[in-house]
């Protein structure tokens, strides 16, 4: 299977870089200063799971083309940053190139339908803290880091996820082969909402947040009204994972906070309407009522706004 990584980011360089140091048939398409720099240093990987430098292989734009097609795109960038990543690898689809996005959300699987074919996107996700720091190098600030994917019509489409599996396996990446990946992806995006809109709306970690007099409350309020909207969608959240969500959401004392209020303090874009924005839509369209959620996205629009400025 010979793979094209978008970038080598905090996430795409993380697993990117595992899928390399294993030997798996793996490529970044970076732009040229990128390609320069790890012409001199390589992939660095700083992790709790294991540093490693690896030399890898590479192209940019103006060349990926020539370097393709590839069996997969690991996609995985910023959601604002879609629409010129999905013209970053358009070169490199072919007939039987299929696209794994591992982004937050669910609003990039119409634009990826659209473009590319609902065929060939395969429905994913990760769970990861990683960003790429001063010198380049990839950072990994905690010990998890896997990925979930499946077929999202449930067709075996040639056994391309087995063939995805063995390579993360090879890689010693914690990965699972999901039978039902739009469960996973709603419980994914419901976890996410309820953290990136509490932790941005508060400017406050989980156990800051639940330490106040009617923090926990507010925070169980926008969690239940992702769950209705998952609900009313036909993908309600199955219990166990709705339980450990809970959990993790209202843990006293835990500094948890969502990466969207890291990017929000440091004055950075963010993926509110990806998230906070597109789950209150989904809301208003199914007639959920959803308070938490417009006074939480209130917020990130009027940052937006002002940063704007």
């Amino acid at each position: 299977m010979r793979i094209l990584v978008l970038g080598t980011g905090g996430t795409g360089g993380y697993f990117g870089g595992r899928l390399a140091q294993a030997n798996v048939d793996v490529t970044f398409l970076v732009r040229p200063e990128r390609a320069a720099t790890l012409d001199q240093q390589g992939l660095v990987i700083r992790s709790p799971l294991g540093d490693a430098t690896v030399s890898v292989r590479h192209t940019t734009a103006e060349h990926v083309a020539s370097a393709g097609p590839f069996d997969l795109v690991l996609l995985s960038c910023k959601a604002y940053d879609l629409s010129s990543a999905i013209d970053a690898i358009t070169p490199a689809v072919g007939d039987n190139t299929a696209v794994l996005p591992i982004l937050n959300g669910l609003a990039h699987y119409p634009v990826l339908d659209r473009r590319f074919g609902a065929d060939r996107v395969i429905g994913g996700l990760c769970v990861i803290s990683a960003a790429k720091g001063p010198a380049g190098e990839v950072i990994h600030f905690g010990n998890g880091a896997s990925v979930t994917f499946g077929e999202r019509d449930g067709q075996a489409h040639g056994g391309r996820c087995e063939a995805i599996a063995s390579a993360f396996a090879k890689a010693g990446v914690d990965h699972s082969h999901s039978s039902d990946i739009a469960r996973d992806l709603w419980a994914k995006f419901t976890f996410l909402t309820a953290l990136a809109g509490s932790t941005c709306l508060f400017r406050a970690a989980v156990g800051d947040i639940v330490g106040t007099d009617d923090g926990r409350r507010l925070v169980e309020h926008m969690y239940e009204e992702c769950l209705a909207v998952a609900r009313a969608a036909g993908h309600a959240v199955p219990d166990q994972a709705r339980s450990r969500a809970w959990t993790t959401l209202t843990q006293e004392g835990s500094p948890l906070t969502a990466s969207m209020l890291r990017d929000l303090e440091s004055g950075q874009r963010i993926e509110g309407d990806h998230i906070v924005g597109d789950m209150l839509r989904r809301a208003h369209e199914a007639g959920v009522k959803a308070p938490m959620l417009e006074v939480a996205w209130a917020h990130l629009q009027a940052f937006e706004a002002r940063r704007a400025r």
